[in-house]
């Protein structure tokens, strides 16, 4: 670890003087590149300073119980032995969290995809309640939801809904959300009481630039048509919902959020560049291999995480075994113990790898 953390002090002091350098005073976005991790990597260093120091006082104190005979200052470094053990172990701590590789697309803009799955209406009902969970959540954190297009159920929630995510790490936040979500309640469509299991695919995508998926524009079909639902005059009136057909792979991206049709354009292709990402991810992914996957987050959507029992009041997170007693809160979007002990749970893993 300290070779790692040297390492780490050689690379902020060498960013420190590229940063001062004229190249980089001129081009902006490398000074702010540079910017960045200059400041990621100082809360390391700090840590580590602090580290050394306590280090250095172990030392001290240990050849002061070995040499010297005088009563008077034996006791006073045993006392700062005391004093520094335990500091030496919390810092220690720290600082194996801070080594932990962190995912840089955490601090991402995330794209939420909900879509209901078996269980008919039921299905449709249950996608809307968890959008409706994740909203409050946001709301709570600081993260800001934007709908950019729905199919709304024939008895109410969503078929489908899709919607971006911007705040402070948006997909760092939301991203152990991905996958199928189970659902175990009697429907209000059941007349004879009967506990039916339906359920609901969540997708969080990291909003990706165009640096790191280049797509061909000849290889996209764009369809315009005129939007429906909120929007005043323009509704119904201008063609300004888009639709982005990708052609070498089928895969179709609408957007109805904006009242322009260039702004709706630039969010589908968004939305569209972040699906043809994780298809990419999934690739690279299977050939690292499985034992790169971690239990928390394997990167397959169609794994069932999580199971919502409202006759028992219980949400059990079934990659690590974690279950509560308080639906109704967490329905409410009080998720933040739950993706807590997920990020513990992968942090716990990421370190496993790095030792």
């Amino acid at each position: 670890m300290l070779n790692r953390l040297e390492h780490i002090k050689d690379r902020f002091e060498e960013v420190g003087q590229l940063m001062v350098q004229p190249d980089a005073m001129t081009d902006m976005k490398k000074f702010t590149q540079l910017s960045k991790e200059y400041s990621d990597l100082e809360k390391v260093v700090k840590q580590y300073d602090a580290y050394v120091k306590v280090l250095d006082g172990l030392k001290q104190a240990k050849v002061i119980l070995e040499t010297e005979k005088d009563p008077g200052f034996r006791e006073m470094a045993k006392l700062e032995l005391e004093e520094l053990n335990p500091q030496k172990e919390h810092l220690e701590e720290i600082l194996k969290k801070m080594l932990i590789p962190k995912d840089p697309k955490d601090e991402k803009n995330a794209v939420l995809e909900i879509r209901a799955g078996t269980g008919g209406d039921e299905a449709a009902i249950f996608a809307g309640d968890l959008f409706r969970m994740y909203q409050r959540f946001s709301e709570k954190n600081g993260l800001k939801i934007t709908v950019l297009d729905l199919t709304e159920g024939t008895s109410g929630g969503y078929k489908e809904i899709i919607s971006t995510v911007t705040g402070n790490e948006p997909y760092g936040t939301l991203k152990y959300e991905s996958g199928v979500h189970r659902v175990q309640r009697v429907p209000a469509t059941e007349t004879q009481g009967r506990v039916h299991t339906s359920a609901a695919s969540v997708a969080v995508l990291p909003e990706v630039d165009e640096v790191e998926v280049e797509i061909d524009m000849n290889d996209i079909r764009k369809d315009t048509y005129c939007s429906s639902g909120p929007g005043g005059q323009s509704v119904n009136t201008t063609y300004s919902a888009v639709r982005l057909t990708h052609l070498p792979t089928g895969m179709i991206v609408t957007c109805q959020d904006e009242k322009s049709q260039l702004k709706n354009f630039d969010k589908a292709l968004k939305v569209l560049r972040s699906r043809l990402y994780e298809i990419e991810l999934a690739k690279q992914m299977d050939e690292i291999g499985a034992q790169r996957k971690t239990m928390v987050r394997s990167g397959d959507r169609s794994d069932k995480i999580r199971t919502y029992n409202y006759p028992q009041g219980r949400v059990t997170d079934h990659r690590i075994g974690y279950t509560v007693h308080n639906l109704p809160a967490i329905m409410n979007g009080e998720l933040e113990d739950i993706i807590e002990n997920l990020q513990i749970a992968e942090n716990a893993s990421k370190l496993n790898e790095t030792t």
